[in-house]
């Protein structure tokens, strides 16, 4: 049985090109990264402080303790290592689990033999303990172990969430070409958008963009919206630290934050499933939904804040002609009525982004699954800039 108390290493994984903001939510939940790689980071920390990182984090996707990490030299060896460890003391016989790999052995030309070796020596290790064994599978509804392996080094960890915390729970209709909540979190932290100025998020499409605005915001986290998490099935897990700390998380919500956030589309269809999506994350009454063109958001002129685009990138043929027009509309819309405003347009077709007319000041790297996409900013400020 595990001490919940016992600090150890801790990796926290992310998606590519997310780091950054995943350290800046780290950081204000009172961890210091020890080391910082392009899809996550490592810091010292028990597994009562992983409940709280799988209840806070917006930008992450798994948060990994830990157990072990020895010199493995080839796929023969897999069998006899992993027997030896304690597994007994994480896992309940009557339990569920799952095996997930990452290899880079030469020995080894595909993970899932890794997964299946070690899922027998866990399962043979049970039988000669306990005369019976676990259940286990490729579902991530039990507890769910992790191993890295490169070279001659494997780690095994626990993965302490589970499920993707990419997800955030509250989505029940995603729409048409959904952003993940998590890259979506990630837009946000990128504009640098305080949760004190408007918000703004014409084509909004079922929501997520204005939603997660809202409940950073209201100080709502993911934890609020899940029940289930890998760390409820480890031995020495107690159910009613969790129900504290996800009383905490209520605790912490701001009902009625005062900023103005306004999501607008053209589809009424659109503007439905995001309203019922922001109701069941509890702030529908934050946004002013507005169904009507882009260019019709009527945008508060004070205090200013910021605008943020998610339109269609034209990955079908036939499409770049209509859209052409569509983004050098944003940026008249940009240009003429939101004067003092910052900009952002998220895209996948640098091609099609040229077409807005207006100079991006930056140009922040993002991945949306397999396309490369880019954030891009422009400065929209008329006179003298005003602080944020």
């Amino acid at each position: 049985m595990l001490d919940f108390n016992q600090k150890g290493k801790v990796f926290i994984t992310c998606k590519d090109r997310s780091v950054t903001y995943l350290e800046q939510e780290v950081r204000e939940l009172g961890f210091v990264p020890k080391s910082i790689t392009r899809t996550g980071l490592e810091i010292v920390a028990s597994l009562e402080d992983c409940m709280d990182l799988n209840l806070h984090l917006r930008t992450a996707s798994h948060v990994l303790y830990e157990i072990k990490s020895f010199y493995l030299r080839n796929a023969e060896d897999i069998y006899r290592r992993f027997k030896a460890i304690p597994w007994e003391e994480y896992l309940d016989v009557d339990g569920y689990f799952s095996v997930n790999s990452v290899v880079e052995n030469e020995s080894v030309t595909t993970p899932l033999i890794v997964n299946v070796k070690v899922k027998d020596a866990i399962v043979d290790r049970f039988r000669e303990l306990k005369g019976r064994r676990p259940d286990s599978g490729s579902d991530f509804i039990g507890l769910v172990f992790q191993v890295f392996w490169k070279e001659t080094q494997a780690s095994v960890y626990i993965n302490t969430s589970g499920e993707t915390l990419a997800k955030h729970g509250y989505r029940k209709i995603p729409g048409k070409a959904p952003m993940m909540e998590a890259l979506a979190a990630a837009t946000i932290y990128a504009t640098e958008w305080n949760t004190r100025v408007p918000f703004i998020n014409p084509m909004c499409g079922s929501g997520t963009l204005a939603i997660e605005a809202a409940l950073m915001a209201s100080k709502r986290y993911p934890g609020l919206y899940r029940n289930e998490y890998a760390f409820q099935h480890i031995l020495g897990y107690d159910p009613q630290a969790f129900l504290a700390k996800k009383k905490k998380l209520e605790n912490k919500v701001i009902h009625d934050p005062g900023v103005a956030i306004v999501a607008s589309d053209i589809s009424l269809q659109a503007i439905s499933f995001a309203r019922e999506n922001a109701a069941y994350a509890g702030v529908e009454h934050m946004i002013d939904f507005q169904v009507c063109d882009f260019a019709e958001t009527e945008i508060p002129e004070r205090p200013r804040g910021v605008i943020m685009f998610n339109p269609e990138y034209g990955e079908r043929l036939g499409e770049n002609e209509e859209l052409e027009l569509t983004y050098k509309r944003m940026g008249d819309f940009m240009k003429q009525k939101c004067a003092g405003y910052r900009g952002y347009i998220f895209t996948g077709n640098l091609e099609l982004a040229k077409k807005v007319g207006l100079k991006a000041s930056r140009r922040i790297e993002f991945w949306n699954g397999t396309i490369d996409c880019r954030l891009l900013k422009y400065e929209l400020f008329e006179g003298s800039r005003e602080p944020r």
